[in-house]
């Protein structure tokens, strides 16, 4: 038995999320599905973590075991061939057997994607999120200040997360600009259901000025979730890496 890591880019705008669900289309489901047809073996694929519905991923990372002699180098193109074309294996390597793309994570980065204007564009519907009025990075980079370092984020979550454990531990918040565009960058040890959505709505929020810094402190401080921002929607985040 052989344990194979795959990374995995995909849109997931087609998509109910990454795990596997009855009677509709998942990430997921997918990749299994690909499996069996091209190679002929029942697996399971564990994830690195689920996605949403919408949510996108430019390397996802999941593992799952195979006893057939194929080699690993070939399936991202015998996987490929069989797959919608809105998920693509970009690679496979073999990892030891007591590695686990959920468990074995030190660190993930998501990328939140901001349409930053008040055109409408056709092409981006499902690629942004859109903010008509303008934002200031300044503000935002701010804000982005007090979430770094390890806190207490149940302020930053969604009411039906499962956890008992809200403590997590924020690395990099990174900001950029290009042309209407906004880049938001937010690495971490783990996080919890919709908190980089929430963390880039209370960015978002703070520079529109309907969030102050003390109720950011607030949302931190006391679990507050009215003292932090909007949830963004699905479409503007992507997986963007998963570090070992």
């Amino acid at each position: 038995m052989r344990r194979v890591l795959l990374t995995i880019e995909y849109d997931g705008t087609n998509y109910s999320g990454w795990q596997k669900q009855p009677k509709v289309r998942t990430i997921q489901g997918e990749i299994e599905r690909a499996i069996k047809q091209a190679i002929g073996e029942d697996v399971e694929i564990y994830g690195s973590g689920r996605t949403d519905a919408g949510v996108h991923a430019l390397a996802q990372k999941a593992h799952f075991d195979i006893s057939l002699p194929v080699p690993i180098s070939k399936l991202p193109d015998i996987l490929n061939n069989v797959l919608p074309a809105d998920i693509a294996i970009k690679s496979a390597e073999e990892v030891g057997i007591d590695f686990h793309a959920r468990f074995s994570v030190h660190k993930k980065c998501y990328r939140y994607k901001i349409y930053n204007s008040d055109i409408r564009n056709a092409f981006l519907a499902t690629r942004v999120g859109v903010v008509k009025n303008k934002l200031d990075i300044d503000k935002m980079k701010e804000a982005a200040a007090l979430l770094i370092g390890e806190h207490d984020f149940r302020g930053f979550c969604s009411a039906n997360t499962s956890v008992e454990n809200f403590i997590r531990t924020i690395y990099e918040i990174k900001i950029v600009k290009e042309g209407d565009f906004i880049k938001i960058d937010v690495c971490g040890n783990g996080f919890l259901y919709n908190m980089v959505r929430i963390i880039v709505g209370t960015l978002v929020d703070y520079s529109l000025e309907k969030l102050s810094l003390q109720d950011i402190k607030q949302a931190l401080a006391n679990g507050d979730r009215s003292k932090a921002g909007q949830t963004m929607v699905p479409q503007g985040l992507y997986l963007k890496d998963v570090i070992y």
